[in-house]
């Protein structure tokens, strides 16, 4: 399985901040913008929550194993490579959310003076924090549930190995 890259994911956050802004822009010279909603940080917040309790839980009994401690529950491997794919999934759709909340946000900070545009600002502001949050998250998990074989990428003098 394929690690998450950074760059892929501040890519996706890049062109859909862009677009959004753009498309935030043509939408607000033909009508109304639509709103973000309240609930795009708090849902955003939940998928944080439930990434990273899984990445300490699967940590815990990870290290569990590897010590040997008596009534250790071991890690189905099936179940291990169910929650990276949950992670990385979700850090790649988080960041093109959180790219569009950002490229709104940053549309609306043109018009703070206007109350309504101030709080969907907010909101926006707040889903970009949470959308970094789950990307943070993911990435730990992703660490976490990492064999220890996949650390030799190296043939033990710095070139990757042509296996």
């Amino acid at each position: 399985m394929r690690e998450l890259r950074i760059r892929v994911l501040a890519g996706v956050f890049a062109v859909a901040a862009i677009l959004s802004w753009a498309g935030a822009r043509l939408w607000n010279s033909l009508g109304t913008l639509p709103s973000v909603p309240l609930a795009a940080p708090i849902v955003l917040a939940l998928i944080a929550a439930v990434l990273l309790a899984t990445a300490l839980s699967l940590r815990a009994r990870l290290r569990a194993q590897r010590e040997r401690r008596p009534g250790a529950k071991g890690v189905d491997p099936m179940m291990a490579a169910r929650a990276v794919v949950f992670g990385q999934a979700s850090a790649l759709v988080t960041a093109l959310v959180a790219g569009i909340y950002g490229g709104v946000g940053v549309f609306l900070l043109e018009s703070l003076d206007i109350p309504a545009r101030r709080d969907q600002a907010i909101y926006a502001g707040f889903s970009v924090l949470a959308g970094l949050a789950v990307i943070g998250a993911a990435i730990f998990l992703e660490r976490v549930c990492r064999l220890p074989e996949d650390d030799d990428h190296t043939n033990g003098n710095g070139q990757p190995s042509a296996a």
